[in-house]
């Protein structure tokens, strides 16, 4: 499955984003065309509600954004898309842990293989284009060490000190599930990519990213699914008791992160970050539940399950680093991004693809 679905871009060369036409990377894509970049989408147009987050692109920029529709394990594909890029956004996944769990060969495959062929393509080209890579914060596994206590309907550790500021990236890397091991495979690939090769890499070890053109399901993507389920009326089923506790942040923020980590490549270039909403914008399931109650002005049915294999009960991003680094801003507070992502969804969430009861949180 290979081919252009626009003319190539000319008169420029353009930033290649894979995973383009996902959640992250039409946010990211968008961007950039407003700013004046040919973007080239990669992608295999495999999960459901792709095609309008493209076909959307395309409206808004015509000449400034082509597609390749093509798989990241394609490896021949993957090379004549690097062979003119100026710089890559590295997005295209398989992003949920319930289905690594399920099929770990094609998580393997797609996730640290297409990883793979990106990487050797770079090397191949011989040129220090820029890799901007999207990894996750199940590189630290299920943070089953840090002893915490439940303060009202939230997990928080006990140690003071990490509850003010949560991980950072000094925590020892430790895989949890087949995903947090092509994730975290595939991160620490690009890291030393980059140093044997002489291209500059830079890494995103991203936490929980909603906003608009999000259509979550029970896999991935859990603040949009919850939403929509909200506003169908319908149950939401959670893991576990509701208290474990997420850093979120707006994808414009995450967007912006992005472009900063390019535009300062020379500076971060061989580094990892943690991005996410930081401490302020920290929120358990239970909490999320019941803003979402009083946004919706109904009440929201909740139904528990059991704990799911690898689910961090905490997770929380020390972004001190990442802020530092690429001059960002504070985040959008995550009351006001979720108010606007539940307003884009009441004129979207008909076209979402229709979703289990089950949510995972990522």
């Amino acid at each position: 499955m290979n081919g252009l679905a626009a003319p190539p871009l000319a008169g420029a060369r353009p930033v290649l984003v894979t995973g383009g036409a996902g959640f992250i990377g039409s946010n990211l894509a968008d961007r950039l065309a407003q700013e004046g970049h040919h973007v080239l989408i990669y992608d295999a147009l495999l999960r459901p509600g792709v095609e309008a987050n493209l076909d959307w692109l395309k409206r808004r920029h015509p000449r400034h954004i082509a597609a390749s529709i093509a798989d990241i394990r394609d490896a021949g594909a993957l090379a004549a898309a690097v062979a003119e890029a100026q710089a890559v956004f590295h997005l295209a996944a398989q992003v949920a842990v319930t289905t690594s769990l399920s099929d770990p060969r094609l998580d393997f495959e797609v996730n640290l293989g297409g990883s793979f062929n990106l990487l050797d393509a770079l090397r191949r080209r011989g040129a220090p284009v820029p890799l901007i890579f999207a990894s996750t914060n199940k590189v630290y596994g299920d943070l089953a060490d840090i002893a915490l206590e439940c303060v009202g309907d939230a997990y928080l550790p006990r140690d003071p000190a990490l509850r003010a500021t949560g991980i950072g990236e000094e925590r020892p890397l430790d895989f949890h599930t087949p995903y947090g091991c092509s994730k975290g495979a595939a991160d620490q690939y690009v890291l030393d990519f980059g140093r044997a090769y002489g291209f500059p890499t830079t890494v995103l070890r991203m936490s929980c990213i909603y906003g608009p053109r999000q259509m979550g399901t029970e896999d991935q993507g859990w603040v949009a699914h919850f939403l929509i389920r909200a506003l169908r009326g319908e149950p939401i089923s959670i893991y576990g008791d509701g208290c474990q506790v997420r850093d979120v942040l707006d994808v414009r923020d995450a967007v912006s992160a992005y472009l900063e980590a390019w535009r300062r490549i020379d500076q971060v270039r061989g580094r990892s970050f943690n991005l996410g909403g930081g401490p302020t914008n920290a929120i358990s399931l239970r909490q999320l539940v019941a803003h979402m109650g009083t946004l919706v002005e109904h009440p929201v049915e909740t139904r528990h399950g059991d704990w799911r294999a690898g689910d961090q009960r905490y997770y929380v991003s020390d972004t001190r680093g990442v802020r530092a680094a690429l001059g960002l801003p504070a985040p959008r507070p995550w009351r006001e991004g979720v108010s606007a992502l539940a307003e884009w969804l009441r004129g979207h969430a008909g076209k979402a693809p229709a979703a289990r009861m089950e949510a995972a949180v990522p």
